[in-house]
């Protein structure tokens, strides 16, 4: 580690003697950045030892001058010199790669707790649903020179209309991360390449220093740019163990579906500046912003908003399919079932039998559970949250409600419809009335009222539900990813 040494970026030289760096910043002025003066750099390396000792007080030691004669000509950052083997963009393909990201996660969710959210109208500038959709225009206005050279025209269009589909309907996920205090003055550059791990914690360096708005964001963008560089050294396991330890850490609660929309946020974010790297003669660059891309796409596409309406009679098993492929994919389940029973005021293991169409199963009660669970789809929806729906869906008018609903959240439906014969839903039902931790109640009178009554779903997949359900799950899971 004491071999003299050179680091030269479009900004600033780094050079590395002994135990200790001095990073210089070039006279440079871009339509960005200007440090074409001493004074502007004087500047620049003072906000930027202040800010990077936030999370790395004992590398950041402080600033020197250069004199010419009594007059100062430049300005320089002291550093003390980290060991380049134990970079986390080293370590991440090491076996022991998960004590350093745990430790990596730890030490974000402490940085990001321990700072004072922004005040509301700052917050809403730069993080508002139109804020964010500002900068993911702005880069892909930059990046459509590329389309041809770099880019193929149908990626580039994929990922602007799936980004745009988000951001349309999900005004209310950006404005509860302003509300809930989440938007602060984070790093704005976490990249694997700039975090060592040493035996006694990490530090995390090189925060994004030249633009405050551009480092004032939310936390869950801050640590899905570190989230996306993960994915693209590592793959994708290595990426998730990340956002799941910081919410561990962090007890912060968020839709799925925001943090792979920032995650691809940033991935397109490094797919343009690729773009001018591959301007400026870098060979690799155009394969970087490629890569880049392609990621931003997988989790735009994961970051899709569905609604999984898990349909059938009494005893076809929908109940159990929605409930396992809702925990697979982590996604809400609204059990019609249990919302009769909190509209009429019964407990959820309460029986409450009765004949076709009576007692709490008569139309105007059934009328509101669809209004309720219709309802508690597009709340779920708005707010950035995928749903399960497990209700009989046995009436065309009330499908019809729930595309409808789709449509206007945004949302992709998958229609799907178990089924199973007569003989095997009446046993069924028997034996679950026999238990008290079962919400229906069901009989085989019900069953054969059901299959009498119910109207045909062309647009429904059917599920043979006499299969395992593992096998069920996996059979429903294909159409949700087909999507």
């Amino acid at each position: 580690m004491t071999e003299p040494a050179i680091v030269e970026t479009h900004v600033s030289v780094v050079f590395f003697a002994g135990d200790r760096a001095y990073k210089l910043l070039k006279p440079i002025r871009t339509p960005f950045l200007d440090q074409s003066s001493a004074a502007a750099r004087g500047r620049a390396v003072t906000r930027e030892v202040e800010l990077n000792r936030r999370l790395a007080p004992d590398v950041y030691l402080g600033t020197g001058e250069f004199h010419e004669g009594d007059a100062v000509s430049d300005h320089v950052i002291v550093m003390r010199r980290l060991p380049a083997e134990r970079k986390l963009s080293t370590l991440v393909t090491t076996v022991d790669w998960q004590d350093h990201v745990r430790g990596v996660a730890r030490a974000v969710a402490g940085f990001h707790a321990g700072l004072d959210p922004l005040d509301d109208d700052t917050a809403r500038r730069l993080s508002s649903r139109d804020a964010v959709s500002g900068r993911w225009e702005a880069n892909f206005e930059e990046m459509a020179p590329y389309v041809g050279t770099v880019f193929y025209d149908e990626d580039l269009s994929a990922a602007t209309y799936l980004s745009r589909r988000y951001l349309q309907h999900r005004e209310a996920v950006f404005d509860r991360r302003i509300t809930d205090g989440m938007i602060r003055d984070g790093h704005g550059d976490l990249l694997a390449d700039d975090i060592f791990c040493l035996d006694d914690g990490p530090r995390i360096i090189d925060c994004l220093a030249f633009d405050d708005d551009l480092r004032r964001t939310d936390v869950l963008d801050d640590i899905a740019f570190l989230a996306m560089d993960l994915e693209r050294l590592a793959g994708p396991n290595v990426s998730q163990q990340l956002m799941s330890w910081y919410q561990e850490f962090t007890d912060e609660h968020h839709p799925g579906s925001l943090a792979h929309h920032y995650v691809a946020y940033r991935a397109q974010v490094r797919a343009k500046v690729s773009c001018i790297r591959a301007s400026q003669g870098d060979p690799q660059a155009a394969e970087d912003a490629r890569d880049h891309l392609q990621l931003c796409l997988r989790h735009l596409r994961r970051s899709r908003i569905q609604i999984l309406a898990v349909g059938g009679g009494p005893g076809t098993g929908k109940s159990t399919l929605a409930t396992s492929v809702g925990e697979t994919l982590g996604w809400a389940v609204l059990d019609s079932d249990e919302l009769r029973k909190d509209l009429t005021g019964h407990g959820h293991d309460e029986h409450q039998v009765a004949p076709p169409g009576e007692g709490i199963y008569r139309p105007e009660i059934t009328g509101r559970v669809y209004d309720e669970l219709l309802d508690r789809t597009h709340r779920l929806c708005e707010l950035g949250s995928s749903v399960v729906l497990d209700a009989s869906w046995s009436d065309e008018a009330q499908r019809h409600r729930l595309r409808a609903l789709a449509r206007d959240v945004g949302a992709e439906l998958t229609e799907v419809e178990c089924d199973v014969p007569a003989g095997v839903a009446r046993e069924r039902v028997a034996r679950r009335l026999a238990s008290a931790y079962d919400t229906s109640d069901a009989t085989p009178e019900v069953v054969d009222h059901f299959a009498a009554t119910r109207s045909d779903w062309p647009e429904a997949v059917a599920v043979d539900t006499t299969k395992p359900v593992p096998v069920c799950v996996e059979d429903v899971l294909g159409q949700v990813r087909a999507g």
